[in-house]
């Protein structure tokens, strides 16, 4: 799929608004704010780019309706021991270019999630190594007995082995590394929907899989994705009729999409919280002004930018009432959330905060520069701006930089941000999801993949690693709690909400709202 010049990005780009008024009841026309960063299955851990690609690829185990597990691609899984997992897989299932379904195509993907540059591999965290007993049974060798394997698998997607092997593509994409492969711009996969075409920044198609083994419970037979990063401009396509489908409506204009007869919102609340993270590791923070000094490794200095956040404020004015203020890294529905943990750290008090600097040693503050997505999440770039506000109330004079998802997210995962925003939703609904991934320290085996701030605390990585393999609910419950205190009391991250995401769409559309932001168009009817 071949690059298109930026003249030409916002000419398709105005087409497609202009053109979608025309398209067939049984398209669905779908508007974001930001859009998907590759096409490589196993690059990028990224909601939208999720939200597109388990549409095309399927992995061994899926979730149903109610967040159930259910088989997919396989059909049967039997716990042969602690460290070893029996798959036993569907039958006659057809990769869209007609090339069947074999274990040869699950020990290669799962192989491949398990090896670097891979960004997901917090899915095979716990795998060892992947055998083939047959055509249609793999096993699964664990390095450790693993109590929630099967919904770790839920993210693992499944490629053709020769497809990619053809396509030069055995090797996942390095997103970090700005590497482009033809995985990256094409796709092969099982799922109820084909990409048909990938203008990034531009539009994303996908039309419906006449030869998905299963059956879709909509009449959606095409789906057209355009990010619309202007909150102003997605409403005005919404409410005008240019799209049908709106992931993120902006709090601001959820009352008006209420209010206009053809329109509806969807309520929900979203699995995923919204954080601070800070440079908890360089000897030095850059800019700062504190030569040979990095302010935010002292605790006083990072509960002091706590106490500077006004939660409630943002909850009220920034988010207009669509969050939940925040204690903990995990939102109410995720294995691990308490209304004990949920307790602020530490009380909003901006004098207390200043004298908290002073007595860490910076009565005059210090500089900062706090960076954020400016499209990836609800008022993302408003709630930056909010905090840089109070925190330079208190004498951390800082400064904003806000750049799209596509180039943030590098930098976020090269941990070159000295303060940042980020969100983090739970796919697996266990907080080992997210404790792995943002608090443990980086590692070759996939922990720490977005720890941004390089925090690296040997007794929470010993808290972390335990709850992977602990099958006793009561004490791999009591790790959990540990971890997320640990992480709380040490003010190594700062949760702002959980995020309130509630989707607007035609009166005309039923379907089924997802904790996990993802819809699914083979669960969508268009009357």
């Amino acid at each position: 799929m071949a690059k298109v010049s930026v003249f030409q990005r916002s000419a398709l780009a105005l087409a497609v608004l202009v053109c979608a008024g025309a398209s067939q009841a049984a398209t669905l026309r779908w508007a974001g704010a930001n859009d998907i960063l590759t096409l490589d299955p196993h690059a990028q851990n990224h909601q939208t780019t999720h939200a597109f690609l388990q549409q095309v690829y399927e992995p061994l185990v899926r979730y149903g309706k109610d967040f159930q597990l259910e088989p997919a691609l396989a059909t049967k899984w039997t716990e042969v021991s602690p460290t070893q997992w029996r798959f036993e897989l569907r039958k006659g299932v057809k990769f869209h270019d007609g090339a069947p379904f074999t274990a040869d195509d699950v020990v290669f993907s799962l192989t491949r999630i398990m090896t670097p540059p891979s960004n997901m591999m917090s899915s095979t965290q716990s795998v060892k190594e992947v055998k083939k007993v047959d055509d249609f049974t793999v096993d699964l060798i664990l390095k450790g007995p693993n109590p929630i394997l099967l919904r770790e698998l839920t993210e693992a997607r499944i490629m053709n082995k020769a497809w990619a092997e053809k396509n030069n593509s055995v090797k996942t994409q390095d997103y970090a590394g700005k590497e482009e492969s033809f995985a990256s711009r094409n796709t092969n996969g099982t799922g109820s929907f084909i990409a048909t075409g990938w203008q990034p920044d531009v539009k994303l198609t996908l039309k419906k899989n006449p030869n998905w083994w299963d059956k879709p419970t909509g009449n959606v037979d095409e789906v057209v994705f355009t990010p619309i990063k202007s909150a102003a401009t997605r409403t005005a396509a919404l409410i005008s009729n240019q799209v049908d489908f709106m992931v993120d409506p902006p709090p601001q204009d959820q009352d008006r999409i209420k209010k206009t007869p053809e329109l509806k919102l969807l309520e929900g609340t979203e699995n995923r919280t919204i954080y601070l993270g800070l440079d908890v590791f360089r000897d030095e923070l850059p800019g700062a002004g504190t030569a040979g000094k990095n302010p935010l490794k002292d605790i006083k200095v990072r509960k002091a930018m706590y106490m500077a956040i006004d939660t409630e404020g943002l909850h009220k004015r920034t988010m207009r009432g669509m969050s939940i203020p925040a204690g903990t890294m995990i939102a109410p529905m995720v294995h691990g959330w308490s209304k004990e943990l949920e307790q602020r750290a530490a009380k909003y008090d901006v004098e207390g905060a200043k004298k908290l600097l002073a007595e860490a040693g910076y009565p005059n503050g210090f500089n900062l520069k706090l960076e954020c997505p400016n499209d990836r999440y609800v008022n993302d770039e408003a709630i930056c701006q909010a905090v840089t506000a109070m925190w330079t109330r208190i004498g951390i004079k800082t400064s904003l930089q806000a750049t799209p998802m596509a180039q943030y997210v590098t930098r976020v995962m090269n941990s070159d941000p000295n303060a940042y925003l980020f969100g983090w939703g739970v796919a697996t609904f266990d907080a080992l999801y997210t404790l792995d991934a943002l608090v443990h320290s980086k590692g070759s085996a996939g922990g720490g993949v977005y720890n941004g701030g390089r925090i690296a605390d040997k007794e929470l990585d010993a808290k972390i690693d335990a709850m992977k393999t602990e099958t006793d609910p009561a004490k791999r419950d009591a790790l959990i709690n540990d971890a997320l205190k640990m992480t709380k009391d040490n003010f190594y991250t700062i949760p702002v909400h959980h995020q309130i995401f509630p989707w607007a769409m035609r009166k005309g559309i039923d379907t089924v709202y997802r904790a996990d932001a993802r819809p699914i168009p083979a669960w969508t009817t268009i009357k």
